[in-house]
Formats: structure tokens, C-alpha cells, sequence
């Protein structure tokens, strides 16, 4: 079998690589597993050697693998280019305070001592998704990898080259042969590989039944499992917020990634007395972003990833609008080569339209508009997700009010929109999954908190 990869700007074949046959992955989880029984003995001092080269290693060629990433799923290319950069400061994020995360956690109780001893579970296997090929990436192996696991990674079908260059990358960095391994294979694979014994924990970015169906398994294996699912991030313009502020960030989050980002907002929660104003100034910002080539500098707006996406996309669009939803910018396939779908604004948005109840992976924004505070608040928790969320408010007291004790969502930022930092917890609530990535709360998700007692 092989796997081919394709141009979304120019829909031409870009390679085709051999799948890993069933052998091929029982040798990689055995090399794995070989080289986690010496890699777990390293001191934190030798990892974080290799993790600061590795990330070295991404700086020096970030323009190549950028150009990868725009070449694979078509994201623009200055965005790929903050993309590399980000995973190198994973890698020297956590080779500077992984020693500092895992140091023994003393607890005093009757005992002579009493401490927590943090350990690695051994092989630890990645789901990732396309969207952010290199990110979702390393912001998993770098804390893995520094807490002494080894670990294997099934990427997504259409970013394979993005798949073996990490592994390229951290080989060239010296990690031992086999301590992490590119797995070439199809879905159908995976089950095999979180059933055998050596492999002890997952994490799954991705969507909500892929991450249900490889939770169930993992369930019934009783391994751990972290997932990072889908969002349908509500942000809450309310009556004191600073619009013209308020509209540039929320068209830039909406469209970061050409739209396909889970954490992007995608529900604009408006407050009537700035309900016009909000949508004068969104749709001027968001009419700046113009489809184009992805490889030139200029382009905000590249093609989707892949043509069924798109239409998946436009097909969410289309029923909302048959449903009352009113399109008040773009919403039709432009007619030129490519996966394109413009930047697209909704109106007159309710519960039980797509464009309401399920997430937009593309560039299209939902803008509903509310009473008062007390019905965004209602209307932001009203969804089967609770990955990010923001508000917009001048009254910061107020504001962080409500995001501590109203907001249900793994994270909410406050006059601005939400990415993820490798000092903060990462990771959502409700059909958005379980468990954390990123700061300490990541590395943690993949040990052993063993509690030691000596009487």
C-alpha cells in the first residue's frame, strides 16, 4: 500500500510513500520499547542537551520545513514559518524546566520521609492531526521524550513528509534510533498498537469520533489516554468592550490558519447596544483577508487543506442559510483551482444551524447577536464543546469574573484570543476532550506519580 500526498493550492501529487506493513510497526514498538529500557535511565542534563540541539536544528531550516507545511496542507507561509519557531521554543522550553517539573515532591506526614518520585510509563503513542503538522507535534514529543518515554507518532495521511522530517530532526539531534518513530500507516492500524502491551498511554488531537473511538480503547486496554478534540469557541463582545480592538482580533483568530484551527474563535456573542458597530468593523476586518497563493508572503488567506473539507465546509454554510442564516460576506466556492473557500460571515445565527451547534473548520464566522451579558454567557455555554472561549470588556474585573465562574471552557483570554503557550495548561472540557498539554500539567500527564514512604 502507499500513501500519496497532494498540493491543496495546486492540487498536483506532490510524493508517494510506502506504507509500513504490520511488520514494519511491530519492529518499531519493539526498537521502542529497546531503547526506552536505556533512554529512562539518561540524566535530565543529557535529554535536555538534545532537546535544546533539536530545536536548534529547527531554527537553522525553519524556511524548508515552513515550505513543507505550505506545500502539504496550505498554510500560509509566514504562519508556517511562527509555526517552526514555536516548536523550537518547546524544546528549550521544556529542556530548561523538565528536571524542575519531575524533581521529587516532598509531603510530610509520620514517616521518617514521605515524597512523590515522578517515573516515565514507557511508549507513548501520538494521534495528530493536519492542521498544525509540526506544532501538535512537538508540543507532545518535547515533554514526552524529556520525561524519559519513548514514543511513536501516526500523523495525518496528508502531511507525511511533515511526519518524517520531525523524526529526521530529532535522529540529527543524536535521540537514540527508535526512541521515536514515524508510523506511515492507516487508521485501521492504530487499534493494533494501542492493544499491545509496551505501548502504555495516548494522546489524540483531532475530531470528536476519532478521539471517542481511540478513548474507548484505550479505556478498555486501561491505558491513559489525553485527547484534544474540537471547539467551537464562543467570544463575548459585551456593551464596554473596544471595538475596533475587539473586531481586528477576533477576524484574526477566526482566520489564523486559513480558519482550520480548533482553537480559533468561531461564535461571535454580540450585546445589542454594540451589536452594528462590532459588524461594520468585523467585516471590514475580515474582508482583508484574500485568498492567494500560500507560498507568497503577502497572503493571509490560503487554500483548506483539501477539497472534501471545503465542501464539507460550504455544505455547513448552505444549510445554515436554509435554515434562517444570512450570509453577509462570501459563502461560495470561487471558481479557480484549489481548496479554496473565502472568508465568510453569518448573520441571524440560531440553535439548531450548523453554524450554531457544530464547528466550522474553515473560514467562516458565526455572529449572533444577544440582550445582555447574563444571554452571551448562556449563549457561549450553550455547546457540546469547552476548548477556548475570550471576552471583550474594558471592565476587567467584571470580565475575569466571569470567565473564573460563568465560562465553561478549558481556557478563556480577556481582550485578546486564545493560542497556546507552552508556559500555560493547553486542553478543553465537555466533547473537547480530557487531560493537558503544555506547562507542567503536560509533562505530568505521561508519568508515574509513584508515592514513595519510608517509616
Amino acid at each position: 500500500m502507499s500513501i500519496e500526498s497532494h498540493n491543496p493550492y495546486t492540487e498536483k501529487k506532490i510524493k508517494t510513500y510506502n506504507e509500513h506493513s504490520k511488520a514494519d510497526v511491530k519492529q518499531a514498538i519493539e526498537d521502542a520499547d529497546n531503547a526506552f529500557a536505556d533512554w529512562r535511565n539518561t540524566s535530565f542534563a543529557h535529554r535536555s542537551k538534545l532537546m535544546k540541539k533539536a530545536g536548534r536544528i529547527l531554527l537553522k531550516n525553519k524556511h524548508k520545513y515552513a515550505e513543507l507545511m505550505t506545500l502539504e496542507m496550505g498554510k500560509p507561509i509566514t504562519q508556517a514559518i511562527a509555526e517552526v519557531e514555536k516548536c523550537a521554543k518547546v524544546c528549550n522550553y521544556y529542556a530548561a524546566n523538565a528536571a524542575k517539573f519531575l524533581k521529587d515532591k516532598t509531603i510530610k506526614t509520620e514517616a521518617e520521609k514521605s515524597f512523590v518520585s515522578y517515573s516515565p510509563l514507557g511508549i507513548v503513542l501520538a494521534v495528530m492531526p493536519w492542521n498544525y503538522p509540526f506544532w501538535q507535534v512537538w508540543r507532545f514529543a518535547a515533554p514526552t521524550l524529556m520525561a524519559g518515554n519513548a514514543a511513536l507518532l501516526k500523523h495525518a495521511s496528508n502531511v507525511p513528509g511533515s511526519a518524517l522530517a520531525i523524526q529526521e530532526i530529532l535522529i540529527e539531534a543524536g535521540f537514540p534510533k527508535g526512541l521515536f518513530k514515524t508510523l506511515l500507516v492507516s487508521s485501521k492500524l492504530v487499534k493494533p498498537i494501542v492493544q499491545d502491551k509496551r505501548v502504555r498511554a495516548i494522546t489524540l488531537t483531532g475530531s470528536g469520533p476519532a478521539g471517542s473511538a481511540v478513548a474507548s480503547l484505550a479505556s478498555k486496554e486501561i491505558k491513559k489516554s489525553v485527547l484534544e478534540l474540537g471547539g467551537n469557541d464562543a467570544y463575548l463582545i459585551l456593551a464596554d468592550a473596544n471595538i475596533s480592538r475587539a473586531a481586528k482580533l477576533c477576524a484574526e483568530s477566526r482566520m489564523t490558519n486559513s480558519g482550520q484551527s480548533c482553537i480559533g474563535a468561531k461564535r461571535f456573542v454580540v450585546v445589542d447596544d454594540v451589536y452594528d458597530e462590532f459588524l461594520k468593523q468585523f467585516k471590514k476586518e475580515m474582508s482583508s483577508y484574500k485568498m492567494g497563493d500560500p507560498r507568497k508572503h503577502a497572503t493571509k488567506l490560503g487554500p483548506m487543506a483539501r477539497k472534501d473539507l471545503r465542501n464539507e465546509l460550504h455544505e455547513q454554510v448552505l444549510e445554515s442559510v436554509e435554515n434562517g442564516a444570512k450570509i453577509i460576506l462570501g459563502g461560495k466556492i470561487p471558481k479557480r483551482k484549489g481548496a479554496f473557500y473565502p472568508a465568510t460571515i453569518l448573520v441571524n445565527v440560531k440553535d439548531g444551524m450548523p453554524a450554531y451547534n457544530d464547528e466550522l473548520f474553515g473560514p467562516v464566522a458565526s455572529v449572533i447577536k444577544v440582550k445582555n451579558t447574563d444571554e452571551a454567557i448562556q449563549v457561549a455555554n450553550d455547546s457540546i464543546f469547552g476548548l477556548g472561549s475570550g471576552i471583550f470588556s474594558e471592565n476587567k474585573k467584571e470580565a475575569l469574573r466571569i470567565a473564573c465562574e460563568h465560562i465553561q471552557a478549558g481556557a478563556c483570554f480577556i481582550n485578546d484570543y486564545v493560542r497556546s503557550d507552552p508556559r500555560l495548561p493547553f486542553g478543553g472540557i465537555k466533547e473537547s476532550g480530557y487531560g493537558r498539554e503544555l506547562s507542567s500539567n503536560g509533562i505530568l500527564e505521561f508519568v508515574n506519580a509513584k508515592t514513595v514512604y519510608l517509616a
